[in-house]
């Protein structure tokens, strides 16, 4: 895939709010005057990045587990199978990610819903239609989870390293309408809080406060545009799975986690006999080289030559959206890895 070129206020669009998004009345008259354009120039163009793909929403990336249930799972069909159990795998509104990976466990996709029950049914269900045992992987701790891309090129683009919070979040009634309210992205519009506010019941002061306080929580770990990758030239990801002794494995995903080459670092469960990983990583490149090069540096660097690892390159992109732990649908397409 050839990414398609941005002009200044573009790149500058998608580059310098994937965090941070301003929590105003008018969020686009802000970045406007940041940039010295104008509100509409700035809706126009986020509206033309949201219709080519480059971004996926603008709004929350949320704490695991803290609105529901979720979990990363994974079946093994044959080759001329696989378009057939992607679409079958889609077609549930719980899905909210689904790769293939090379590997034997080749579609891998994410389940979220408002408990462990409900994710347990559709995993049940899934693996009835498409006649495979199923992987579930859900998540034990997590050392980084951010997905933010810089442009420019950095290596060390608006890193921030999350000490993982343990401690509940109470959320209330209306919390919880907030962030189902910013599943699927602010709206493109002047007063996008004023919006969300009428859908909520509650003033327009109170929705920015709120969200204010989710972000100071924890519960919301990143609040902007949310970018997708292979748009923006990073074709190639693979999610490096290690096998690391239990002793060692918090240490371990916490030195990965903190590289600036790794976008998601976080541990899951072992599965024995069928999956003996227990720290997944995601390392994302311009290409499949760029990629290797920096696994094997990641191993040279923190001494985990002799730890088995295997990177699990995507090779097609079936479905890709926000959770949605209200289970509304999104589209899924399918996307080859360049």
């Amino acid at each position: 895939m050839t990414p398609t070129p941005l002009n200044d206020l573009e790149f500058a669009l998608l580059n310098n709010w994937q965090r941070g998004f301003p929590l105003t009345a008018r969020p686009y008259q802000a970045i406007a005057d940041t940039l010295g354009s104008t509100e509409t120039e700035v809706m126009m163009a986020y509206q033309r990045l949201l219709g080519s793909g480059h971004i996926s929403r603008i709004g929350a990336v949320f704490r695991p587990h803290t609105l529901g249930w979720s979990t990363l799972a994974a079946v093994s069909v044959a080759e001329d199978r696989v378009e057939w159990a992607a679409a079958r795998i889609n077609a549930h509104p719980e899905v909210n990610h689904n790769y293939e990976r090379e590997h034997r466990w080749n579609l891998w996709f994410v389940v979220a819903a408002a408990n462990q029950a409900e994710v347990a049914r559709v995993l049940a269900e899934i693996g009835h239609t498409v006649g495979s045992s199923v992987l579930d992987l859900p998540m034990v701790e997590d050392y980084h989870i951010d997905l933010g891309f810089d442009l420019n090129g950095c290596r060390n683009p608006h890193r921030v390293n999350h000490s993982p919070i343990t401690q509940p979040v109470e959320l209330d009634a209306c919390d919880r309408s907030i962030c189902t309210a910013l599943e699927p992205g602010l709206s493109v519009t002047s007063h996008p809080y004023a919006a969300m506010a009428a859908l909520c019941q509650e003033t327009e002061a109170d929705i920015l406060e709120r969200i204010a306080h989710l972000q100071d929580s924890g519960v919301i770990r990143r609040f902007g545009v949310i970018v997708r990758h292979r748009e923006l030239g990073y074709t190639a990801n693979a999610m490096v799975v290690w096998n690391i002794p239990e002793a060692h494995v918090t240490a371990a995903g916490h030195t990965l986690g903190a590289d600036a080459a790794v976008t998601l670092c976080y541990q899951r469960p072992r599965r024995l006999p069928d999956w003996p990983y227990n720290l997944f990583s995601m390392v994302h490149g311009r290409d499949r080289t760029a990629v290797l090069a920096e696994i094997a540096r990641l191993r040279n660097l923190l001494g985990l030559g002799e730890i088995d690892c295997v990177p699990l390159f995507s090779q097609r992109r079936f479905k890709q959206c926000g959770a949605r732990y209200g289970a509304r649908h999104c589209a899924g397409t399918i996307q080859k890895a360049a």
